[in-house]
């Protein structure tokens, strides 16, 4: 995803698209916090458009407006890919601290009708990164999913690493490379199929086991338009591994393999 931190600016890697809804409501609180702070939020804003899977299955796909942010209030942070996030402890590149995010539901309409839907969800937790130098970075976070409806959620987490580097005229690109893990509880809520869910569906019945979901490998571009206008665009690629790929929802309705792409216009102030 352009989901942020592609190649540092600064104290900050390059944006990516945000999650909708939590990630708004989080900018809502930190701006009016930052506009009672003496020293006021950096950053960039924007809005843009992404092609991406309906639901972690790839069962289908949509294409949705996505706000677009990458904004700085001291240790406090608010992107797309992390969410709202506070540097408690900082030295020589290396950040540790506690996160709250945005975790995407389900609809289960058209090809999984007959499934559950999925509410959408915050993933609280914490983070370490390390990043000396200005132009790669690796990071982890565990994190548990709350809000969900009865027996959704669970444990999640990420590890992964970083790279940017300029293109010529202004233009940076990044690549990141990012491994997804969920335990049994968090996998069954969107890969697992119930005997009432299997009837209603007429898709096999599936428990879904914790590990390693998924890895997405994402290639990413920073245009400069001037004054102070870029032009972002993003495109990924997930692959579906262990219990997530031998899902029956996968199998019947999915992709093992899944693409994205995003873009959008920021503004930097």
């Amino acid at each position: 995803m352009i989901d942020a931190r592609m190649f540092r600016q600064g104290n900050s890697f390059m944006p990516r698209l945000s999650s909708p809804a939590l990630l708004a409501g989080l900018l809502s609180l930190t701006l009016a916090s930052g506009a009672m702070a003496d020293s006021g939020i950096t950053g960039e804003l924007g809005l843009g458009l992404g092609y991406q899977p309906h639901d972690p299955t790839g069962s289908s796909y949509d294409t949705v407006p996505l706000p677009y942010m990458d904004l700085d209030w001291g240790d406090v942070s608010l992107n797309g890919d992390d969410g709202l996030t506070w540097d408690a402890f900082k030295s020589n590149g290396l950040s540790i601290g506690p996160y709250i995010n945005y975790l995407q539901g389900r609809n289960s309409d058209g090809a999984l009708r007959g499934l559950r839907d999925v509410r959408d969800m915050a993933d609280i937790g914490a983070f370490i990164e390390y990043a000396p130098e200005d132009f790669w970075r690796l990071f982890a976070a565990v994190g548990q999913a709350v809000g969900g409806a009865g027996g959704q959620g669970g444990v999640l987490g990420k590890v992964g690493g970083e790279i940017g580097y300029p293109l010529g005229l202004g233009i940076i690109g990044s690549n990141n490379l990012t491994l997804h893990f969920a335990d049994g509880r968090q996998s069954q809520t969107f890969f697992g199929v119930d005997a009432k869910e299997s009837l209603a569906s007429g898709i096999g019945q599936y428990n879904a086991s914790g590990g390693m979901q998924n890895f997405t490998l994402s290639q990413n571009f920073h245009f400069p338009l001037g004054d102070n206008w870029a032009l972002v665009a993003s495109a990924s690629w997930t692959r579906l591994v262990n219990s997530a790929a031998d899902s029956t929802i996968v199998r019947d309705k999915g992709e093992v393999n899944q693409g994205q792409v995003q873009t959008a216009i920021s503004y930097k102030f």
